[in-house]
């Protein structure tokens, strides 16, 4: 029931889709990291119906990378946009480290989020605009769930910026042992299936991904001395983009070889 209740909560926290409710104890928050990365595999699984519907139907290239790029919004319910927003507009304000994290606290955003998202947007579009084969989305997919393990590996791994919020608090009540060993799991199948699906795309996903969760670590422990619930978002995020931008990638360097 415990492991039941810990899935429920992952999913209540860092999705949309709809969940029993209930009082979370501190006993049934152990181990809802271990679920994390299935919210991506849900945006990878979406992804592939969207692509099926798009070849049976016909659908334009604008539709199929509009609705592509909005269902990772529409399940999360920009829950790790919201981070990415706030940690651009505190690593942009180039102020001392109390100030940065002073600004991810706040809850307005300022131009240099607006101006990141935009960008961000644009390079997103246009990566996931030129995935045309199957097994290129199934890769892209899959580092949704492979962004996730990352960042649950990182909560309970990383140094935290500040004793409170919500990463803190997860972190705290996490099973880590347990989670770290779940995670590192996952991490390592999921690993596996992207290089079996594409031995090329795979490989070269799986390393964007992880040169991203490096910059991730270096970023987050020199502007702000550890990560927070903000940094994670903007993690997910950014990582989650520059797998479906490799993925693009590698599927053109298979194409024109």
């Amino acid at each position: 029931m415990r492991i039941i209740k810990s899935f429920f909560i992952a999913f209540s926290m860092y999705s949309k889709i709809p969940m029993p409710q209930f009082e979370w104890k501190d006993e049934d928050m152990r181990y809802a990291l271990c679920f994390f990365p299935w919210v991506g595999a849900v945006i990878g699984v979406l992804w592939y119906l969207w692509k099926w519907i798009c070849a049976r139907f016909g659908v334009g290239t604008l539709c199929y990378t509009v609705v592509g790029t909005a269902i990772p919004i529409l399940i999360t319910g920009g829950f790790h946009v919201d981070g990415f927003l706030d940690t651009c507009d505190a690593l942009h304000s180039y102020q001392p480290r109390e100030r940065k994290l002073e600004i991810l606290k706040d809850s307005h955003i300022g131009a240099f989020a607006v101006i990141m998202l935009t960008l961000y947007g644009l390079i997103f579009l246009g990566g996931f605009s030129e995935i045309t084969e199957c097994r290129t989305l199934v890769v892209a997919g899959a580092g949704s769930f492979l962004s996730r393990v990352l960042s649950g590996v990182a909560v309970v791994s990383f140094p935290s910026a500040k004793q409170e919020g919500t990463l803190y608090l997860f972190a705290d009540k996490a099973h880590k042992r347990v989670v770290k060993t779940a995670l590192y799991a996952q991490g390592i199948l999921c690993i596996g299936f992207m290089m079996w699906t594409s031995f090329v795309t795979g490989g070269i996903a799986v390393a964007a991904a992880l040169l991203t969760f490096a910059y991730y670590y270096y970023r987050s422990k020199k502007e702000f001395g550890g990560i927070t619930g903000d940094t994670a978002g903007y993690f997910v995020t950014f990582c989650e983009g520059c797998v479906v931008v490799a993925a693009a990638i590698a599927e053109h360097m298979m194409l024109t070889v």
